[in-house]
């Protein structure tokens, strides 16, 4: 007689990788269960991509009203532009309870069982949920991330905040410093200085945006930040910061290890990254052990070493985004019903939705580089510009490129680099173009809408293809 379990899949964490793996699950025909002990929808609806977007709406709607001169050159004039921000914030509060709802209930329709509390492990094929145990065929752990906070640094929730805090946009600080120039700091940087903040940015690295490709850095910096409110200070460690009016930040040289300055600011936003959830879950009750930077280490078929316990997510650590997690939760579901799949993290696109927007898939020009020498091949590069593209002169937003890396022998594209006007948006041309291994010489003859935006992808190309 074969085993009986409770459930085909119990799925521990009802983020969106957790939500796209039930839902896929469910298609598939598993009965499934998907455990959460804290808001349906994890960080990306309740705390990060969601409501930051709205507050980058609403910011930017903003930006786009006092910009005087560029609603001058559009024939535009308005007059004093005022804004609540209460209402901002009570905005991106609202759609981040309809998106929750939505989740949940998406679920419920389905037939997935929605089962609160905390969840863990508790041995072969069983999860305790708040004392309560279950069992299961399979387990897929979903248990995201939560914000790093270096040592030295002291919260409050309200002068000295991370992201967490920060969508809640309960107060706007006459100047904050931002630790960290990565997506979350850039996005706040954005919000901030639209609605009247000076900002201080602070980048441990010798140079901003350290993840990002270094031609958009560079862009990035000119367009985003200098001709904002903002000061940049590289190259220094924030050692110590103390809550309190005002917030005071020691400043420590990342080479010497000396005090260098101490600031004193209304408030600081700690953007500094985020940590794998996998403590206490239970892992050793199956064998299990996170690894030094505390991520479940799995294969291309987000299979742990421990038949049937499956993992998906920043808890992972292999590509912290939420459309990941959820691609993620697909395969590992194809592969609990046997059929192989594999996550291909060079087809994934990621985005900083500023002002104007940046966004990549693929490699950078760095790693591009080093994978080819590695290989034993040669990499080109070849950039198109925003300033000639017709739409974007029609819409008077022509600050951006759009930047390709290459084979030279092949002309398969490893990456692309867009900066500009909806770049998140453009970037899935060339998505779909890195999921096929496509060539150069074929995209070239891809037929763009005229006029699109779209074409600056058209004309890089074919500088490419015309050298």
């Amino acid at each position: 007689m074969a085993e009986q379990f409770d459930y085909d899949l119990v799925i521990i964490g009802a983020g969106v990788g957790g939500h796209g793996a039930a839902l896929h699950a469910v298609a598939c025909g598993l009965k499934t269960a998907i455990v959460e002990s804290a808001d349906m929808g994890g960080t990306c609806v309740n705390r990060g991509c969601i409501p930051s977007k709205a507050l980058l709406a609403a910011s930017g709607r903003v930006r786009e009203l006092r910009a005087k001169d560029h609603l001058k050159a559009l024939g535009i004039s308005v007059g004093e532009v005022n804004f609540d921000r209460e209402a901002i914030s009570t905005h991106a509060g609202n759609l981040v309870s309809k998106l929750r709802s939505d989740l949940t209930n998406s679920l419920k329709k389905l037939g997935v069982d929605i089962i609160h509390g905390r969840g863990k492990l508790a041995g072969k094929q069983a999860v305790d949920v708040s004392g309560r145990k279950i069992t299961a065929r399979d387990v897929i752990l979903s248990t995201g991330s939560v914000p790093f906070v270096p040592p030295g640094i002291q919260l409050d929730g309200k002068t000295v905040f991370t992201s967490d805090e920060g969508v809640r946009l309960d107060w706007l600080p006459q100047w904050v410093a931002i630790i960290g120039s990565g997506y979350i700091g850039l996005e706040f940087s954005d919000i901030y200085t639209a609605l009247g903040c000076e900002v201080t940015m602070i980048e441990a690295l010798d140079h901003l945006m350290p993840g990002f490709d270094p031609d958009i850095a560079k862009l990035a910096e000119r367009v985003l930040l200098k001709p904002r409110d903002i000061e940049t200070r590289t190259g220094v460690f924030a050692t110590k910061i103390t809550a309190g009016s005002p917030v005071t930040i020691e400043l420590t040289d990342a080479k010497t290890k000396q005090i260098v300055d101490v600031l004193e600011v209304d408030a600081c936003l700690v953007a500094t990254g985020r940590i794998p959830l996998t403590k206490d879950i239970g892992l050793e009750s199956v064998g299990l052990a996170a690894n030094q930077r505390g991520f479940i280490e799995v294969d291309d078929t987000m299979a742990t070493t421990v038949p049937h316990v499956w993992a998906i997510g920043d808890a992972t650590g292999k590509m912290m985004l939420a459309h990941a997690a959820s691609a993620q939760g697909v395969v590992a579901v194809e592969n609990i019903c046997g059929r192989h799949s594999t996550v291909d993290y060079l087809s994934i696109p990621a985005a900083a939705f500023t002002h104007p927007e940046i966004s990549f898939v693929g490699l950078t020009e760095p790693q591009a580089q080093a994978k080819a020498e590695a290989d034993g091949f040669k990499i080109a590069t070849t950039r198109s510009y925003f300033k000639g593209n017709s739409k974007a002169i029609a819409e008077g937003e022509t600050d951006g490129l759009a930047k390709i890396i290459y084979r030279q022998d092949t002309g398969e594209l490893l990456g692309v680099h867009i900066m500009g006007i909806h770049a998140s948006d453009l970037i899935h041309e060339a998505s779909a173009a890195i999921a096929q291994r496509a060539s150069i010489h074929n995209l070239v003859r891809n037929v763009h809408a005229h006029p699109t935006l779209s074409e600056v992808l058209d004309e890089a190309y074919k500088r490419a293809t015309h050298t």
